[in-house]
């Protein structure tokens, strides 16, 4: 299955991009089997965590059917440098042409940083495979309503930042298609049991917004 094809399954089943910052590559595999355990195959190391590439390695090579990857990713370096440790995925806090363009050219699922409309049809123009609203904690779902309304159809919006139980379904109602849930989800020094609850929990909420 393509990058592509595991990221459009993902938003069909379960949404949810887990950012792991943080994470260290002696914990990658049993808090990320723990994730893949619940059906969560959305994972993102970002670059500021100690050694990522190594983690993204061992857990692209554990976990083949999950879509893996990078966070924080802010170069065209950066996006070589995953591909070359197996990832699938490359995650930004901005929007950076070269970035989207270069992971596009190798395959790879791109979602660019983005908070206004120049930045969303911008990165949309350069091949982002969906946009990262970020930081959620400033943009309300009236503003995610906003720019579904001029945005095409079948742009993928997921806001990252402050994403909690209680406002997923606004956001949901808004247009947005998932989300990126970082330290609710994981933090340095959790248990893979707490991160499999703390994942649990997320689905179960993720899951009412879709109903409503």
């Amino acid at each position: 299955m393509s990058p592509q094809d595991k990221f459009s399954a993902a938003l069909q089943g379960i949404p949810l991009v887990g950012i792991l910052r943080g994470l260290r590559p002696d914990e990658a595999l049993p808090i990320c089997r723990a994730l893949a355990a619940t059906g969560w195959s959305l994972m993102e190391v970002p670059l500021n965590s100690p050694q990522p590439l190594q983690s993204i390695e061992a857990i692209a090579a554990a976990l083949p059917d999950a879509l893996v990857g990078a966070g924080t990713v802010l170069s065209a370096d950066d996006v070589r440098n995953v591909h070359a440790a197996g990832g699938q995925l490359v995650v930004s806090p901005n929007f950076n042409p070269e970035v989207v363009r270069e992971a596009r050219r190798l395959g790879m699922v791109c979602l660019p940083g983005v908070m206004t409309a120049t930045e969303a049809f911008a990165a949309l123009d350069a091949g982002a495979s969906g946009l990262k609203i970020f930081p959620a904690e400033m943009i309300t779902p009236a503003v995610v309503k906003a720019l579904c309304a001029v945005l095409p159809a079948d742009t993928r919006l997921l806001p990252v930042g402050g994403i909690t139980f209680e406002n997923m379904g606004a956001f949901r109602s808004a247009g947005a298609c998932g989300f990126g849930i970082g330290s609710a989800l994981y933090k340095p020094g959790m248990t893979a049991a707490q991160v499999s609850d703390n994942a649990m929990k997320f689905i179960a909420a993720c899951a009412g917004t879709i109903r409503a």
